[in-house]
């Protein structure tokens, strides 16, 4: 038994992933089927900059933090060196000991090439497990955690690949369980992505256009005992493009566009007996599943549309030292309902940058960072001058 209300740790991972926990069974009627997936964690917009837009950064101009965006954006920094730390509490309405922190670095050792790193840790707070007698068994502070590193390389001046790899740890329970076995679940994935960016003109003003493409999450799949069945990790495309408006030394105005199809399966649809009657099995392997996942919604072309969620941000900024920023992120009410705007802000001084987000639910249901504020601190050693950020 735990002390601690279950029901509250079910509501974080309906939180974290409402859009990967549900499965319909019968005919959809237009009803939820949701795509299923472990560590959810891995999808939460870990930035203040990224979340205050939307939650995009596909193509947006690069920063320290595109480790979990477009790690291929780091070839294009300016500076040689940077680190950023975030803080995102979570259900703060509810408790106020569940947390995800994010810290990300690179490091450009060429003028072509740059490594980069991110550990990523979400905390669920303090659980008491007890035994049948109420009798305390063990305290534990359930938690997961990623850990990768990556590799950038300009291919030319206007266009850069990445290579990342990650470890993955989710550790839920502390081996603690009353019936069965049960362990940290581990799994083991690598991101694959692109970057295009070149100037041009908007109307009689400089500008610069982008695109980005990241594949992340490449991955074994997960589970915590010893079952054959293992769930997979969030396996996810996010392609986006963005143009940035100079309209003079001073100010300029960015406006980006993300789209995000999770790489996973789609639950089919079964009969009282647990026969498939619509849609295909997705019980498959990590390959198959990259491929299959765009033609296996038991609803056709129509379902597979419905699961593109797609982000819209606007970012405006004073002579590199000060931004003000908004968004708004759309999910479909089959696969999740997550539909909420964003603002924030941005201040730089010296070496360092001060970023804040705030969100602001849209569908109706409550988001867990309703009514809380996101910050993200930057250092980052400049190289010359910038007019990118």
């Amino acid at each position: 038994m735990i002390k601690k209300p279950i029901i509250l740790l079910a509501l974080v991972f309906l939180s974290i992933g409402l859009d990967a926990q549900t499965i319909s069974k019968g005919d959809l009627g237009g009803g939820i089927n949701s795509i299923q997936t472990a560590v959810p964690f891995l999808t939460i917009a870990p930035d203040s900059r990224g979340g205050s837009m939307g939650d995009l950064g596909a193509a947006t101009t690069p920063d320290v933090n595109s480790q979990f965006w477009n790690p291929a954006k780091y070839a294009f920094m300016e500076s040689e060196v940077g680190v950023s730390l975030t803080y995102t509490p979570w259900l703060r309405n509810l408790i106020n000991d569940i947390n995800l922190t994010y810290l990300a670095g690179y490091y450009r050792f060429r003028p072509d090439q740059t490594i980069s790193a991110s550990l990523r840790y979400f905390s669920f707070g303090d659980i008491t497990f007890t035994g049948g007698s109420g009798n305390t068994v063990k305290k534990f502070k359930p938690n997961e955690f990623s850990f990768d590193v990556g590799y950038s390389r300009l291919f030319g001046k206007k266009i850069s690949g990445a290579i990342a790899f990650r470890y993955i740890r989710s550790d839920l329970t502390g081996g603690y369980s009353n019936s069965g076995a049960s362990s940290a679940g581990q799994a083991f994935a690598a991101d694959i992505a692109a970057y295009y960016q070149q100037p041009i003109m908007i109307a009689d003003k400089k500008g610069e256009m982008a695109f980005g493409a990241n594949i992340s999450n490449i991955g074994t799949k997960l589970s915590y005992n010893e079952d054959q069945k293992k769930d997979f990790i969030p396996m996810n495309f996010r392609l986006g493009g963005r143009a940035t408006a100079f309209l003079d030394q001073y100010n300029k105005i960015s406006v980006a566009l993300d789209f995000n199809k999770l790489l996973v399966p789609t639950p089919p649809i079964y009969d009282i007996d647990g026969n498939i009657v619509k849609g295909k099995n997705n019980n498959i392997s990590v390959t198959k599943a990259l491929f299959q996942s765009f033609y296996d919604a038991p609803d056709g072309f129509s379902e597979e549309v419905k699961e593109i969620a797609y982000s819209i941000g606007a970012e405006y900024t004073y002579a590199n030292q000060f931004s003000v920023r908004s968004g708004y992120f759309h999910e479909s009410e089959m696969k999740g309902n997550r539909k909420y705007y964003s603002v924030g802000a941005g201040v730089k001084y010296n070496y360092f940058n001060l970023d804040f987000a705030y969100l602001i639910p849209a569908s109706g249901r409550n988001n867990p960072m309703a009514n809380t504020v996101r910050f993200t601190l930057t250092f980052q050693m400049e190289s010359g001058n910038s007019n990118r950020r």
